[in-house]
């Protein structure tokens, strides 16, 4: 057992520290890997990206109230008077006679992106003053907080770097409303920073909504107080309402587009791995083919077959090692930080969020390099073992 190792580790090392040498055919193996890699950690930055905006807009200490049967706040709706009758329910928060409760409505405007020009569709939330101790994590960062009863507007500055015309001094149009953009808020890096945000019932005059909300965002006097709130509320004959955690809901809106973008991302990475794969076998065997006399040298010399089908299987590796941290490192300088925003598909909304290269995706593109590696090296190392020792030492 010790000879087979000792055997084992003096081929791994000849065959590595001779990698240099056959730096053009080797090369191709590395870039090829490097690409799959770059190509599959970048989508799937994607993904983790959206989920950290989406998931990063939710507090397990904030409740999401919404009619029954509503997946979404552009499918509920409710009256004022709903409204009332939430704000009595026990398990919220109070400072004094205030009900840390937001009745809020949410429209659709659309706005020109900044980088392509084309019309997309953005968040429209009308709030009520307690929004701003609902949500602690809002903060002012340029101009001021908007007028109550004006047609003032604050918005994100995720929604600032992504739509043309919401700088601070600017107006916005949509249909006959005009929007003063009076400040800009940050929210954690949460979905909240891709919305613009006014008066609710400034809101409601100008889409003729009545006294209607969509939802209910209450802040609750702490996270064990969710059960007591959502029973209340869901067991009053006077509501037909439903409760979710905010981060619940949250985490379901992210849920479908995740799921495609890593299905995409995995899809991709399957076809141009098979390239990738391709590349490592023909790296392989020209290895395999220059060090025939060599190998067989070896196998005359005492040394096993297994040991050398290890050795060979750990310079393919070993490539796919280099090119799976190429690709990693490029991925993250290039895209970790990029701004962009996309659809969600819940709301019909387009949410502003950053490519996101957690170590987790870095390490999944390592794995899945050296896994390219193991494959692209299997059969070159099983021809090594099976070299006949005559014909190979006669090979020039």
């Amino acid at each position: 057992m010790f000879n087979w190792i000792s055997q084992t580790i003096a081929i791994t090392a000849l065959n590595l520290r001779t990698i240099p040498q056959r730096l053009g055919s080797s090369g191709v193996a590395i870039i090829g890997i490097a690409g799959v890699v770059v190509v599959f950690v970048s989508v799937l930055s994607i993904a983790a990206g959206f989920s950290a905006a989406m998931e990063g807009a939710g507090s397990e200490s904030r409740a999401l109230v919404m009619r029954t049967g509503a997946d979404s706040e552009m499918t509920s709706g409710f009256g004022g008077n709903s409204v009332t009758i939430i704000k009595e329910a026990p398990g919220l928060r109070r400072e004094g006679q205030t009900a840390l409760a937001s009745a809020e409505l949410f429209v659709i405007i659309d706005l020109p992106k900044i980088s392509t020009g084309t019309p997309a569709n953005v968040p429209l939330r009308g709030v009520e003053p307690t929004a701003f101790q609902v949500r602690g994590d809002v903060k002012i960062v340029e101009g001021r907080q908007f007028t109550f009863g004006t047609n003032e507007v604050i918005v994100g500055r995720g929604a600032r770097g992504q739509f043309a015309g919401l700088t601070v001094g600017n107006t916005v149009q949509s249909g006959k409303a005009t929007w003063q953009v009076v400040g800009v808020f940050s929210a954690g890096g949460g979905a909240a920073e891709t919305e613009i945000w006014v008066d609710s019932r400034v809101l409601q005059g100008i889409y003729n909504r009545g006294n209607s909300y969509q939802t209910v965002l209450a802040q609750l006097d702490s996270s064990a107080s969710f059960d007591t709130f959502r029973d209340w509320l869901t067991t009053n004959p006077q509501l037909n309402v439903q409760v979710r955690r905010e981060t619940e809901y949250y985490a379901a809106q992210s849920r479908a587009l995740s799921a495609l973008i890593r299905g995409v991302g995995f899809g991709i990475a399957a076809l141009m791995g098979l390239g990738a794969i391709f590349g490592a076998v023909l790296t392989m065997y020209t290895a395999v083919s220059t060090r025939s006399r060599e190998i067989a040298t070896l196998r005359a010399l005492g040394f096993n077959s297994t040991s050398v089908v290890v050795s060979v299987l750990a310079e393919s590796m070993a490539l796919g090692m280099i090119g799976g941290t190429i690709g990693g490192l490029s991925a993250y300088f290039a895209f970790n930080g990029y701004q962009t925003s996309t659809m969600n598909f819940q709301t019909f909304s387009q949410v502003a969020f950053a490519f996101l290269v957690t170590p987790e995706l870095l390490m999944t593109g390592l794995f899945y390099a050296l896994i390219i590696g193991l494959v692209g090296g299997l059969l070159p190392a099983i021809r090594a073992a099976r070299l006949p020792i005559p014909s190979a030492l006669r090979e020039l």
